[in-house]
């Protein structure tokens, strides 16, 4: 991406983006074997930027994956031409982050938003198969042969008379979980994503974030390794 050559220098650890312009002043600097100007535009991934005939670059940006708890209402994309509150809205600011896969509007729960292209790959697509566990809160009590299609599981009464049920997928489908309890005659009340792969909330408060432990990288870590070996 192109940006100023004092940025680039400074990203490249040389100076301050002050230090720099008086080194690029001063001609010490090179952009394809001719001297830089205050204010030149340099393209990291092409040009050949030299300081006392040293190649300069910029040590690659350590990938960043954040785990968010995702609100009800809040759509999963960076950007939204209908106004609605997005993803984006909750992250920190000045790192790119994306989403990894979609929770519809209203499912809340956790969602991990990364820079890491592989990981999201990894994660989102059905061929990996990855976990992804629901907790859905339906209006009436679903019956043996349901749940049986639905979880395998049982059923728990809530004190508000729904009923919750966890259903685990491997791929994930625009509302499948919500179509599956329909399929049932089941109305779905709320839904939340209590765990993906080996992420879960932990605690974490709805529309907060948090990083990932030293635990999860390294689930992550084996979880990639162990895609790539297959």
């Amino acid at each position: 991406m192109p940006i100023r050559i004092n940025k680039f220098l400074a990203d490249a650890g040389v100076a301050s983006r002050r230090k720099a312009d008086e080194l690029i002043a001063g001609g010490a600097v090179l952009v394809n074997g001719k001297r830089a100007e205050p204010g030149t535009i340099v393209d990291p991934d092409s040009d050949d930027i030299r300081m006392a005939n040293k190649r300069l670059t910029v040590p690659p940006t350590p990938h960043v994956t954040l785990v968010l708890n995702k609100p009800a209402g809040v759509v999963t994309t960076m950007s939204d031409d209908r106004g609605r509150p997005t993803v984006a809205d909750l992250m920190p600011k000045g790192r790119r982050l994306f989403p990894v896969g979609r929770l519809d509007a209203d499912t809340t729960g956790v969602l991990l938003c990364t820079s890491d292209g592989a990981l999201a790959q990894t994660l989102a697509h059905p061929s990996h198969g990855v976990e992804k566990r629901y907790r859905a809160t339906v209006s009436s009590e679903p019956s043996v042969a349901s749940l049986n299609r639905l979880s395998g599981g049982s059923a728990r009464r809530n004190p508000n008379g729904t009923f919750s049920i966890d259903i685990v997928l491997h791929e994930g489908k625009n509302r499948q979980v919500r179509r599956m309890c329909a399929n049932e005659g089941l109305r779905v009340v709320a839904l939340t994503r209590i765990s993906f792969g080996p992420i879960s909330l932990n605690g974490l408060k709805s529309g907060k974030f948090r990083a990932l432990t030293s635990a999860e990288r390294s689930a992550l870590d084996k979880l990639q390794i162990g895609r790539r070996t297959h």
